[in-house]
This record gives structure tokens, C-alpha cells and sequence, in this order.
């Protein structure tokens, strides 16, 4: 599991840090591993040794100076671009200037045709125009730039985080640095998961911040943290130690959701599934293995339910998800579900402080919680600690707040999940999950990162329908299991 931190927990574990070492330590680590990746960006990945920086006032202009000093002593050409001359870190500008680096500066009318051919002829632009205290829009002498780096094509590889991109909640209010990659020093920031699309892959550097980090602001999981709670059965386990997951979802016009969300239960090695609702026929048609029923009250015994996707929100489905939550399981409420607690208040009431995971949408997360807004870890985390349950808060960068405050953030490397059914598969997995036992959060997070492999697996730079998604569930968790080193599973009893 690796950590998320603010802007501002990661300045005051640099405060500590720079009260112990020499004068531009830090700076001199941070450009250091800085320099080496755009060396590799330059060599490996575009042809050419023409090196553009960005320079700020800030410190990340500071760390792109020094960066630039280390490629010119490489043989690489390099230009600095000065947004604010005056304010140019001057110990970074000094040591480009002994490598024999190249400066041009931006006056008060803007970037002149010198420092905008600097851009466009560039094989690599570094973007060290704000830091981490840096908020808001480029300011116009930037976007200026940044805009002629991308008519041009020239890739830009940002220092710490893109510019123009808020640090802590990943907004964009205007024109904004879309990066190639990003570099970034000590820790990882909010913005590396919640923008991935504008940060691109990113490249952390030890600049010996962590023995002073506080409590991450947010966590990522890794393969090693899935696998090892990912539930496989042993020799002596059957159908029911395994988890018996109950389902309730579709209706006579979704019956797909029914089917998707029951088969996403099977296949995420549920023992048992059984099935209750008014989809009872298709759903037997489609996966024998299940129990099916029409009615909740003749399901059976279950350790979870997973109840919303399709059952509609007329009084039929406000009875169906009322019975559902008069079973007293962990549950995991979607779609629909979510709809229907947001306009009963005896529902949302029967849910506090239950072991219940809500996997709202945007616009059915305004419905029960309100707007989500720019913040969408605090967005998550109000709405948890408000409803007393788990939240599970999708989008291209997943959210699961508990109540207690924990929380997980699921950046996905691709956008195939956004298709129709994807999110009744989604919560099929999470049921399965909490039948076996595992805690809410770690259901709703566990699940969210193998419903992200299998789409990346189901698509394979394609399009894909959301039944190709769960039929990728089995290869996702293989995967996981591989990449975390675990070896497969003994057989278990017939």
C-alpha cells in the first residue's frame, strides 16, 4: 500500500528534513533523480537532444535549473525559458549558466519569438512553472507556451505535478500542462492519482521525506494488498465456508443488470450465489450455478447481499431493497439503491452504522450526499462519515471513504470501464467480497482494483462491452496473484 499526501503534509515533512541537511539538499536530490528520468525520456523514448525548461519563481523552477545543468553536462541542449527572470532561483540559474545552457527571458509583453521556437523545436519540455503552492489557471505568459508546446508535439515532462493542476484535488479551471510523465519528489500527491490523464506515468524520487511523512491523506493499493484478501478456497472448504453471496437486481426491462451483476458474483469465486427478483428467468439462463428465486423472502440464507442495479425506484423497488436490508448482512447498494435511499428516509436511517457499501455514480452521489465538487476524497469522506457507511465514490479515479476517515484512491490506467453494465459487474464483485468476510472498505477497494485489471485486460486497447469485463474477472485475479508472487491455490473438494 503506498501513501497519498497533501501539499501541505508533504511542505512540513520537507521543513523538518532542510533543518538537518546543507542548503539545496533536498533541491539537489529532487533534480538529480529529476535529470536521470529525462535523460532516459530523451533517449529511449524521443529521439533528439533538445531540451526546453519552463522555469517559475518557485522551487520547481529551482529543481528543472539544476535538472537542465545536469543534462547540459550530458551533451543535451538546453534552453531556459524564464517566465519571472527576476525571481529565477539563483543558485539552479547559475549552475545552467556554468554548464553553458542556453537562458532566454519573458518580458512583460509576453514570450517573444525566441523563447516560443525554444518550445516548438524542443525533443523534451520541462514543466517547472509552479509548485506545489501554486493554485489556479496558467497564467497567460505560460499558457502561451505550453500551447506552443502542443501545436508543436513536443512532449512535456512535469516537475512534481503539471501546472495549472490543482495538487491537492487534481481540478483544472482553465488552461492546464497535460504531461508526457511526471517527476515528482519525496511523495506521492492527491493529484497523481485523481489526474492521472494530466500527469501521465509517474516517477517518484527518495529525497528521504518518509521517516517524517504523518498519516497519509489518502492510500493506494498494490497487487500484494489485493491478493493477499482476495478469498481462495483451501482443501478443506466448500460451496458455503467460501460465501454464499446473495443478489437482487434487474427487473422485466433491465434484465441485463440482474445478469451482469449475478455472474459478477460468480465469477469473483463466490461458493454460492443465489438470486432473488423479478430477472429470476433470464438470470437461470444465463448462470445455471445460481440459486434463483422471485422473491427475497425464499432466497435462503446468505453472508451478503448486493441489491440496486436495475430493480428501479417505484414502490416495487423501494420493497425489494427494504427486504434486502431486513436481512441484517453486509451489503453492497448501487444504482438504483442509491436512488431509493436518497428519497426515503427511513431506508437511509435503516443503513448508519451498518456494514453496507453505497457505489454511487456523480450524479447519484448528489442525490444522497450533495454535489461532489472538486474535492473528491473529501467529497467521499464527508458523505461516509455523514452516512455511517462506506462509500465507493466512482469515476476515471475511484474513492472508497470509510466512516472512520480511511481512504483508498483507485486511479484507473484506462477509461473501458465506462460503459453500460460496467458498474452492475462492479458491485457484484464487492458482494462476493463481503460474503467471504472481508471488512467494507476493503471489499469496495479490493474490488475496484480487479474490476480495473479486467477491463484492461477484457479491452486490449479496444472497446468492450461490460459482459467481456466480467468474463476478464478470473484473468484479472490470476494477474493479481502473479504480479504478487503467490502460486495457485490448492484444488478444493468437489
Amino acid at each position: 500500500m503506498r501513501g497519498v499526501y497533501t501539499a501541505a503534509q508533504v511542505r512540513s515533512a520537507e521543513r523538518v528534513v532542510l533543518d538537518r541537511v546543507p542548503p539545496g539538499t533536498l533541491m539537489r536530490r529532487a533534480a538529480f533523480g529529476l535529470g536521470i528520468y529525462a535523460g532516459r525520456l530523451l533517449e529511449t523514448v524521443r529521439a533528439g537532444r533538445r531540451v526546453t525548461l519552463l522555469v517559475g519563481a518557485g522551487d520547481n523552477g529551482g529543481d528543472a535549473l539544476w535538472a537542465g545543468a545536469l543534462l547540459r553536462r550530458r551533451g543535451f541542449a538546453v534552453t531556459a525559458v524564464l517566465l519571472d527572470p527576476a525571481r529565477a532561483h539563483p543558485g539552479g540559474l547559475a549552475a545552467l549558466v556554468r554548464a553553458r545552457g542556453r537562458v532566454v527571458e519573458v518580458g512583460p509583453d509576453g514570450p517573444g519569438p525566441d523563447a516560443v521556437t525554444a518550445v516548438g523545436r524542443a525533443n523534451l519540455v520541462l514543466d517547472g512553472i509552479v509548485g506545489l503552492s501554486g493554485r489556479g489557471p496558467l497564467r497567460s505568459a505560460a499558457a502561451a507556451l505550453v500551447e506552443a508546446a502542443e501545436h508543436a508535439g513536443a512532449p512535456v515532462l512535469a516537475v512534481d505535478s503539471p501546472s495549472g493542476v490543482d495538487p491537492d484535488t487534481g481540478a483544472v479551471d482553465g488552461p492546464a500542462v497535460t504531461a508526457i510523465a511526471t517527476v515528482t519528489f519525496g511523495a506521492l500527491k492527491p493529484v497523481h492519482v485523481l489526474a492521472e490523464h494530466r500527469c501521465g506515468p509517474v516517477f517518484l524520487v527518495d529525497i528521504g521525506l518518509e521517516p517524517e511523512l504523518p498519516t497519509p491523506h489518502a492510500a493506494i493499493l498494490d497487487d500484494v494488498d489485493v491478493a493477499e484478501r482476495w478469498p481462495v478456497p483451501g482443501p478443506t472448504d466448500d460451496k458455503y465456508t467460501q460465501g454464499v453471496t446473495g443478489v437482487a437486481a434487474g427487473s422485466a426491462t433491465y434484465p441485463g443488470a440482474a445478469v451482469l451483476a449475478t455472474g459478477a458474483a460468480v465469477l469473483a469465486t463466490s461458493g454460492m450465489v443465489r438470486f432473488a427478483g423479478s430477472a429470476a428467468h433470464p438470470v437461470r439462463a444465463h448462470w445455471p450455478e445460481v440459486i434463483a428465486t422471485d422473491d427475497v423472502a425464499e432466497a435462503g440464507r446468505t453472508q451478503s447481499w448486493s441489491v440496486g442495479p436495475g430493480i428501479g425506484t417505484d414502490d416495487g423497488g423501494r420493497a425489494l431493497l427494504a427486504a434486502v436490508l431486513a436481512k441484517d448482512v453486509p451489503t453492497c447498494i448501487d444504482a438504483d439503491g442509491v436512488t431509493l435511499l436518497a428519497q426515503h428516509d427511513d431506508l437511509r436511517a435503516a443503513v448508519a452504522g451498518r456494514p453496507i457499501v453505497l457505489t454511487p455514480h456523480d450524479r447519484e452521489f448528489a442525490r444522497i450526499a450533495g454535489e461532489v465538487g472538486t474535492d473528491r476524497i473529501a467529497a467521499a469522506r464527508w458523505a461516509a462519515a455523514a452516512l455511517g457507511v462506506t462509500v465507493l465514490l466512482k469515476g476515471n479515479a475511484t474513492v472508497v471513504a470509510d466512516p472512520d476517515g480511511r481512504t483508498l484512491v483507485h486511479p484507473s490506467t484506462t477509461s473501458w470501464a465506462a460503459t453500460a453494465g460496467s458498474g452492475d459487474v462492479l458491485t457484484g464483485i464487492i458482494g462476493a467480497l463481503l460474503a467471504a468476510g472481508l471488512e467494507p472498505w476493503w471489499a469496495a477497494g479490493c474490488a475496484a482494483f480487479v474490476h480495473s485489471r479486467a477491463a484492461s485486460l477484457a479491452a486490449a486497447d479496444a472497446p468492450v462491452p461490460a459482459s467481456l469485463i466480467e468474463a476478464s474477472i478470473p484473468p484479472a485475479v490470476r494477474s493479481v496473484r502473479a504480479a504478487a508472487g503467490l502460486t495457485p491455490p490448492d484444488i478444493a473438494p468437489a
